[in-house]
């Protein structure tokens, strides 16, 4: 499955949380980035620059670090995908990783939020986690390049009819409710969740 969300909209403690409840391997692109910029590794080199202006990192580097995650033996059981695919092009590719693989998404999760609210939610991180991705105006802009970019993936998944919708805002544990209702309404992953 994947989880999908404009920044700051809680995808990543969401994927942590239904990935631990449902048994499956989380894996968030913004985690696997922002480690390899903390090691300085090749990799994070070249996503830091596109990180801190809010600009995606280009598909060329974010696909090839999606398809090796994906040939790890703790996927073959399932999976949560957090952060992609963002744009059109990548769907198409996680597509095909999935093809060759013989597998498919049972669903997509989207987290809704207000942008305001999102701002406002990424501005306090920022000033907890000292994060250079989250000031106001990076905000912004990773906002408008999602709705630019990441709402067409939205409608993609929406027209394929494996999409659900949450509602983001409040506490993590209704949001999480919340989401295991709209998985547990997909009638080929309700077998996952514990009873």
């Amino acid at each position: 499955m994947l989880i999908i969300g404009p920044p700051g909209s809680g995808k990543g403690t969401q994927a942590e949380r239904l990935s631990d409840r449902l048994g499956v391997a989380a894996i968030s692109t913004g985690d696997i980035f922002r480690a390899n910029v903390q090691g300085r590794t090749p990799l994070g080199v070249r996503a830091k620059k596109y990180m801190d202006s809010g600009d995606f990192v280009p598909d060329s580097v974010t696909n090839e670090m999606v398809r090796d995650r994906l040939s790890a033996p703790n996927v073959d059981d399932g999976f949560l995908l957090d952060g992609y695919p963002r744009t059109t092009a990548q769907v198409d590719y996680l597509d095909n990783i999935l093809a060759t693989r013989e597998q498919k998404l049972d669903f997509v999760l989207t987290l809704t939020a207000d942008d305001e609210e999102l701002i406002s939610r990424l501005l306090g991180r920022a000033e907890k986690a000292n994060r250079s991705d989250d000031k106001e105006a990076v905000i912004r802009h990773r906002l408008h390049l999602y709705h630019e970019q990441t709402e067409a993936v939205v409608a993609r998944y929406s027209e394929r009819g494996i999409l659900r919708q949450v509602d983001g805002i409040g506490a993590i544990h209704e949001v999480t409710d919340r989401a295991l209702c709209a998985i547990d309404s997909g009638a080929t992953v309700s077998s996952l969740i514990p009873r």
